[in-house]
């Protein structure tokens, strides 16, 4: 009789340690769920300290910390045209704790432009949010007779391979930029490579090339100033931070858009539940009034659409126009 009173007690305590088992082993992935994040989170820039891209991740760091209650640490990893950071992200455990401020060149063309790349921007990344992209001009030195792109383009016609146009490089999106008129305006522009930003616009201020591509926050100084015509922006839409300088697709080059957008993405396979909290963070960070004016005096444009699945939708696209790009350049980078 002791022994049949004792097993149902047993039993029944068996069912009961099964239970408690079972339902410990559904909480952990729930309460990490809730918790995210629950230690610092490094925010990779791609590229030395100092410039736009790192002083914009520095910007919205701070913002995230506060969102988040977490540290976001910036953290550059730069070389090879934004390839080494991009690598790393791409390599890193797929938690949410490592992201990346990426760009055009490390989202979109360097898959083309380098000869090796161990990462694919469409499938070694989740993507987090598109933050805007900053628009490219197009200026001339003022000795230059063409004030329109009209203009411009009358004038190589008249005498092809007359004008020159200065990049910060093979490769760069400056002389990509030029590739591309070319290419839609049956121009004969003659490239004039640079080994950086700075050289090419010294020549074009001291008359050595004609013109150059150059982003919007670089150009500003110098067309406010009269030392640089600013003949059209690079972009569909043009920008707010200029909105009297047309732009070349109204000019008579529809589609013309070699502007640098601004992305944020983690490693693939990074859960779908983090990246929805990242993505909530950056929205509250960017309709902050305050970061709306930074980004606006920097000359950086907004993004239209702030979903993981527009991010997604952009890079591809972006990675079709610049293989064409790249292609007709005959640029290749190791």
């Amino acid at each position: 009789m002791p022994c049949t009173d004792q097993k149902p007690s047993f039993q029944k305590r068996r069912f009961l340690w099964a239970c408690a088992l079972a339902a410990t082993a559904a909480l952990p992935a729930a309460a990490l769920a809730e918790r995210f994040p629950e230690r610092p989170i490094s925010f990779v820039v791609p590229f030395p300290p100092g410039g736009p891209t790192d002083a914009m991740a520095r910007t919205l760091a701070i913002a995230l910390t506060e969102t988040l209650g977490q540290s976001v640490i910036v953290e550059n990893k730069a070389g090879a045209g934004g390839n080494i950071g991009a690598d790393f992200v791409a390599r890193a455990r797929p938690d949410g704790y490592t992201i990346m401020f990426g760009t055009s060149g490390p989202l979109a063309i360097n898959k083309h432009l380098y000869r090796k790349i161990n990462y694919d921007p469409q499938t070694s990344f989740a993507p987090i949010i598109r933050v805007g992209y900053l628009p490219n001009v197009l200026v001339v030195n003022p000795a230059t007779k063409a004030t329109t792109v009209q203009e411009l383009i009358a004038q190589d016609k008249a005498k092809p391979g007359s004008l020159d146009y200065a990049s910060s490089g093979n490769g760069a999106s400056s002389h990509l930029a030029g590739v591309l008129f070319n290419k839609m305006a049956g121009t004969s522009l003659q490239h004039i490579p640079y080994k950086g930003t700075g050289p090419a616009l010294n020549d074009l201020l001291a008359g050595q090339v004609n013109m150059t591509f150059t982003d919007i926050l670089t150009a500003m100084p110098y067309i406010k100033a009269g030392k640089f015509k600013a003949i059209g922006v690079a972009t569909e839409k043009r920008s707010q931070a200029m909105p009297d300088i047309p732009t070349i697709a109204e000019q008579g080059l529809p589609g013309y858009d070699v502007s640098v957008f601004f992305g944020v993405v983690a490693p693939a396979g990074t859960p779908a539940d983090r990246i929805e909290t990242l993505n909530a963070a950056f929205r509250k960070a960017l309709s902050s009034e305050r970061i709306r004016k930074t980004f606006a005096d920097q000359g950086l444009e907004p993004a239209s659409d702030l979903s993981p699945a527009g991010l997604s939708t952009f890079i591809a696209q972006e990675v079709t126009k610049w293989k064409a790009v790249v292609d007709a350049s005959g640029a290749k980078l190791d």
